[in-house]
């Protein structure tokens, strides 16, 4: 009978060891599938310093809107000068204004540490902490006001929304997005994705709130994830993947002597006291045959 039995606890240990093993390399595991889950989180997308915003003003008249973008406004400098010159040097210059035009990278606009940006013609506009579609209907309504342009439409994009995601991932580096939407799933794929040695039970997101630093945790094995305020990462977020206990030991050689030399020292020391004893016993025998 326990030549039955014993195999049997061993499988079942065994697969018991190994589901728990894929339990914790899988995401939302306790979720039920087929199922949909409610994201409670939301992602902000207002303005802060430091940010770098594109901003560019369309109208069905261009030329009025040539002030105030900045990648027309200087081609149009440059041809204004063209038009002042003698022939032959604006012969020579002109394939210059075209490269220009091609190639030219727009800077944008850097709020300050004071929440401002300094936006043509209509001068400094405090944009820290409004949306980026708050900053659009203002600046349209400006631009409207002050007679600059009939009809504005603007666009407001982040030009540096960026973030780091650093740890136990294939690809550690600092993530330049073009939108103002990312979630940590999606920027730990653009890194390829947690390895075998990450926790995915405990990730951090440190995030600066009021010039502080705060480090948040996050369950990626839980559907409670999609309720965190870490869901959506937010601009500078550092996104930080622990290493196992295993990794660990692994970075400390002496840890990992202590551990594979461990196991031998405890088993001599048994020996010795098992030894200890039974000299002692046989000390105690041959002292009782003498009296």
């Amino acid at each position: 009978m326990n030549r039955i039995i014993y195999p049997l606890v061993i499988l079942f240990v065994a697969c018991f060891c190994s589901c728990g093993a894929l339990r914790e390399m899988a995401y939302v595991s306790d979720a039920e599938r087929d199922s949909a889950q409610q994201i409670l989180s939301t992602y902000s997308n207002s303005i802060h310093t430091g940010d770098q915003l594109y901003i560019y003003v369309y109208s069905q008249t261009p030329i009025s809107a040539v002030p105030f973008n900045q990648e027309t406004h200087v081609v149009a400098v440059e041809q204004n000068r063209l038009n002042t010159m003698s022939n032959t040097n604006r012969v020579a210059t002109m394939s210059e204004t075209y490269r220009l035009k091609e190639g030219r990278q727009v800077e944008g606009y850097l709020v300050d540490q004071d929440g401002y940006i300094i936006f043509p013609v209509i001068g400094k506009l405090k944009v820290e902490g409004i949306t980026y579609d708050s900053l659009q209907n203002k600046l349209q309504q400006l631009l409207i006001d002050g007679g600059y342009v009939l009809d504005p439409v603007v666009t407001v994009s982040p030009m540096n929304f960026r973030v780091s995601v650093v740890g136990e991932v294939r690809s550690p580096r600092e993530l330049h997005i073009t939108g103002d939407r990312l979630t940590i799933f999606e920027a730990l794929a653009m890194c390829g994705d947690i390895t075998q040695y990450g926790l995915r039970d405990n990730v951090v997101v440190m995030r600066e709130k009021n010039g502080m630093v705060t480090p948040i945790e996050i369950d990626l094995t839980k559907k409670t994830m999609f309720d965190s305020e870490v869901y959506y990462l937010q601009q500078n977020d550092i996104v930080y993947v622990q290493p196992t206990l295993k990794r660990r030991r692994q970075a400390d050689p002496r840890q990992m002597y202590l551990e594979s030399v461990g196991p031998y020292a405890s088993l001599g020391v048994s020996i010795g006291n098992l030894a200890w004893r039974i000299y002692r016993r046989y000390v105690y025998d041959v002292r009782g045959l003498f009296h």
